[in-house]
């Protein structure tokens, strides 16, 4: 994803330095070359040494030490991340202040139309303070995107908004920023994870789907620039960020926010494992043991298809998971439900189940179908969307 692509990082003052480490392990995973700029303030809080360890490259801490670094280093780099970003080198940016190599790279870099991503790390008063919103609003309208704050316990003690982000959301970011926004003006409605369907309060009947498919494709999408609403049953995956969350637990529950955001959606996506089956009367108090001698069971709303009658539909794409290698079924599944795709994959393949990180799909239009091999379920998303991307082109 970040292949061959040069990230700035710049690094201040804040108790949350000590997590560029990780920042910066990071980007090199994903191929990224890094270099950084301290602030002298940031250098209380971890050493360059320990920064020149991780990046592999060196530091830059003064403006002359490399006089013209503060316009050499912006020139060479395609995105500028600043992690933490104090209220003091935000404010610095959004009033044009170049007093250290920092903030005078930062405006170097400004004027060069490339991403600039900072990550706000302050007590939560700092942050709150209407000078600082004043300023973080202006940098916002300009086009520097922001990753975080999150609300939880701060160094000093006290509770509020102010921590740094999380390295996965600033790395996600960054990954947006690189991305190709192709999806751009798409309104991409995704299903995931499993349903429930309830016997009595405290037993049910479901399925062993994680989500990880469905939050894949959304944050994929989300990366390419498409406005995503993700309606998901239980599940313990954490969602992308700038999704819409739309929480459901039955099959009933499922249907009915899918029919409720359908009608603006240009691309729907169901990866959602919705039960087949519910019974067919669910007890208001727990059954007991000796009580139960058959469980009768009716068929659930097949959303899907009802999705596909839709005279005004948008595309429409479906998974087809199975035990062996029936796509036979997932074929049928393509013209029976009236879909535009579908995605079929064995869940007994080794890496292609429940529970793990990769997949290895078919996916099937009714131009023919495409085997991919083993990859990550990212990746998998990424060419599930390319697909879309085609069948849009096709529709004109």
């Amino acid at each position: 994803m970040l292949n061959g692509k040069s990230i700035l990082l710049g690094i201040t003052g804040s108790i949350a330095a000590y997590k560029s480490i990780d920042i910066i392990k990071g980007l090199r995973q994903e191929g990224a070359s890094v270099q950084v700029i301290m602030t002298k303030a940031s250098r209380h809080f971890i050493s360059p040494l320990s920064i020149e360890i991780a990046s592999d490259g060196n530091v830059y801490c003064d403006m002359f030490e490399s006089p013209l670094s503060h316009l050499s280093l912006p020139a060479d780099s395609d995105l500028f991340v600043i992690a933490p970003a104090t209220a003091n080198i935000i404010s610095k940016y959004a009033n044009g202040s170049a007093d250290d190599l920092l903030s005078a790279a930062m405006l170097a870099f400004s004027s060069l139309s490339r991403p600039m991503i900072i990550a706000p790390a302050m007590n939560w008063k700092m942050y709150e303070s209407p000078v600082f919103q004043r300023n973080l609003k202006y940098l916002i309208s300009i086009g520097v995107k922001t990753v975080g704050p999150e609300r939880g316990s701060l160094a000093c003690g006290e509770e509020g908004i102010g921590r740094m982000a999380d390295i996965g959301r600033i790395i996600e970011a960054i990954k947006g920023s690189m991305q190709e926004q192709d999806l751009a003006g798409d309104n991409i409605l995704v299903t995931a994870g499993p349903t429930r369907e309830y016997i009595d309060p405290i037993r049910y009947i479901s399925n062993r789907s994680s989500g990880k498919m469905g939050y894949a494709i959304a944050k994929i999408a989300k990366r390419r620039g498409a406005e995503v609403t993700l309606i998901s049953g239980p599940t313990s995956v954490v969602p992308p960020d700038g999704v819409n969350i739309i929480n459901t637990e039955t099959t009933n529950d499922m249907y009915k926010a899918v029919m409720d955001n359908i009608s603006w959606s240009s691309i729907f996506v169901m990866s959602a494992a919705v039960a087949d089956f519910m019974p067919a009367e669910t007890k208001k108090e727990k059954i007991e043991k000796g009580d139960v001698s058959l469980l009768n069971l009716i068929k659930t709303t097949d959303i899907l298809k009802e999705v596909g009658k839709l005279k005004d539909r948008p595309i429409v794409v479906g998974f087809s998971a199975e035990v062996g290698y029936k796509i036979e079924r997932a074929r049928r599944k393509l013209f029976e439900k009236g879909l535009d795709m579908i995605v079929f994959n064995d869940v007994t393949a080794d890496g292609s189940g429940f529970d793990v990180d990769t997949n290895e799909v078919v996916i099937i239009d009714r131009e023919g179908e495409r085997k991919l091999p083993m990859m990550s379920k990212e990746d998998v998303a990424m060419k599930i969307l390319d697909k879309i991307k085609g069948i849009k082109k096709t529709y004109g």
